[in-house]
C-alpha cells in the first residue's frame, strides 16, 4: 500500500466537511474521486496533499505518518514525493518552459535531464522550452503544469480538476497524455473531478457525499 487515509475528519467552524473517511492507493493505481460541487473533494485532495491537517484520523504515505510531521517535514513530502496539479495552471511567470519543467525536481534535488526531456517530448513542449507561460494557450500551461509535478518523479501525482479550464478536445488529449507519463513513471494518481467520462478512464472510482466515500 502507498497512501492510507485512515479514519479522517474535517470540519470548518461547526460546519463538518467528512468523518472518518477512509481509503488506500496502492503504488501505480489510479484512482478518481467525485462528487457533487461542496461535497469535500478538494479538502480531502489539500488533507492527502499535506497542505492541511484533519482534525481526527491520519493520513500515511509510503509509510510516513502526516501527523508525526511538523511544517518543514510536511513541506519535503510535498516537495519530494507528491506532484500537485490543480485547475489553475500555477506556473512560475518569471522561468520559461524549460525551468518551470524542472523547478520541483530541482528543489527536491533530483532533477533528470533525460526524464524531463521526455516529458517535454511526450508533452509537445520541446520546441517551446525558451518560451515564457504567458505566450502559451491554456492546454500548454496545464501541459507544463503536468509536466513540472512529474519529473521529480513522486510517489503519487494529486491532480484537482486538471482539465477543467480546458475545452473538450484540448481535456481528453491532456488526461490522455498525462495518464500515459504516471503510466509511464510508475506513479498512483488520485484526481478529482466532477465528470464521470474521465473518471471512467481511471482503475478505480470513488465518490463522496454526505461526507462518505463509496
Amino acid at each position: 500500500m502507498l497512501l492510507d487515509v485512515s479514519s479522517v475528519s474535517k470540519s470548518y467552524g461547526k460546519r463538518p466537511v467528512f468523518q472518518d473517511v477512509s481509503l488506500s492507493l496502492d503504488p501505480g493505481e489510479t484512482v478518481a474521486l467525485t462528487g457533487e460541487s461542496g461535497s469535500g473533494k478538494s479538502t480531502l485532495l489539500h488533507l492527502i496533499g499535506a497542505l492541511d491537517a484533519p482534525d481526527t484520523g491520519d493520513i500515511t504515505l509510503a509509510g510516513t505518518r502526516y501527523s508525526t510531521l511538523g511544517d518543514r517535514g510536511r513541506a519535503g513530502l510535498r516537495r519530494n514525493r507528491i506532484g500537485l496539479i490543480f485547475q489553475q495552471f500555477n506556473l512560475i511567470a518569471a522561468l520559461n518552459v524549460g525551468a518551470n519543467l524542472s523547478f520541483q525536481a530541482r528543489l527536491a534535488g533530483r532533477e533528470d535531464p533525460g526524464w524531463t526531456a521526455e516529458i517535454a517530448r511526450r508533452l509537445d513542449l520541446q520546441d517551446r522550452l525558451e518560451q515564457m507561460p504567458e505566450t502559451l494557450s491554456g492546454g500548454q500551461q496545464q501541459r507544463v503544469a503536468i509536466g513540472r509535478a512529474l519529473a521529480v518523479r513522486p510517489d503519487l501525482l494529486l491532480a484537482d480538476e486538471p482539465t477543467g479550464n480546458l475545452d473538450e478536445a484540448n481535456s481528453d488529449a491532456v488526461l490522455s497524455l498525462m495518464l500515459d507519463l504516471v503510466a509511464q513513471s510508475g506513479t498512483a494518481l488520485f484526481l478529482v473531478t466532477h465528470s464521470a467520462q474521465v473518471a471512467a478512464r481511471l482503475s478505480r472510482h470513488l465518490h463522496l457525499s454526505q461526507g462518505q466515500v463509496t
